[in-house]
């Protein structure tokens, strides 16, 4: 499994980076300009992401316009919706305006609320089939 972060916040990149490691492959960038540029890396060398975490509000590019140039990529890439890589939003902020934006116009796969923590990320993975079931 091949993870990208997208997080400005130090402390939130390493959190999601410490969960990871376990489950793969964490790249990790500081904002949407850089999200882009990764996952179009990553499509050329032919080794894509298998689960991108993006955070909404970033400096430069924010998240939501992130998440819109990637679906474009994948378009251009002649990917179908069901070989699209799982996005997960993640935000402090929990409004149902960004929920919305994330789901119905960006194509977001999930949306998580920071601080995130681990259980509820094994849960998400798990819920993609990225992580086995426990128990």
């Amino acid at each position: 499994m091949r993870f990208l972060v997208v997080e400005d916040d130090f402390g939130s990149r390493r959190l999601l980076q410490a969960y990871l490691k376990d489950f793969g492959a964490c790249d990790v960038v500081v904002d949407g300009d850089e999200a882009v540029e990764a996952f179009r890396l990553a499509w050329e060398d032919n080794e894509p992401y298998h689960v991108i975490f993006l955070d909404i509000m970033m400096p430069n590019v924010d998240g939501h316009e992130a998440l819109r140039r990637i679906r474009k990529l994948e378009r251009d890439f002649g990917l179908q919706e069901k070989d699209q890589v799982s996005v997960i939003m993640t935000s402090a902020l929990e409004d149902p305006r960004n929920v919305v934006e994330a789901y119905y116009q960006g194509g977001a796969t999930a949306y998580m609320v920071k601080p995130i923590r681990r259980e509820v990320l094994v849960l998400e993975l798990q819920r993609l089939g990225i992580a086995a079931q426990q128990g």
